[in-house]
């Protein structure tokens, strides 16, 4: 698993996270990192995540190069 660490006192607009988190339990699917768990430990929410070996998309974007029909591929899935 991944474990995301998001600091509540730092998020000006909470009740968006909320709705992300029941966006993502109710909808799974086979080529998005699926949502687990979530704990409240002190003052940060702890995200439970399937672990995606490789890292975050954000990350490969940032360190290969893609053609704009790979993208659009990536987008696509």
């Amino acid at each position: 698993v991944a474990i995301k660490q998001v600091s509540l006192g730092k998020q000006p607009q909470k009740e968006l996270i909320v709705n992300e988190l029941l966006v993502a339990r109710d909808n799974k699917h086979p080529n998005i990192v699926n949502y687990l768990d979530s704990y409240l430990v002190g003052d940060k929410l702890w995200i439970i995540m399937e672990y995606m070996d490789g890292g975050p998309l954000s990350s490969v974007i940032k360190e290969v190069h893609t053609a704009e029909g790979e993208m659009a591929a990536i987008c696509r899935e």
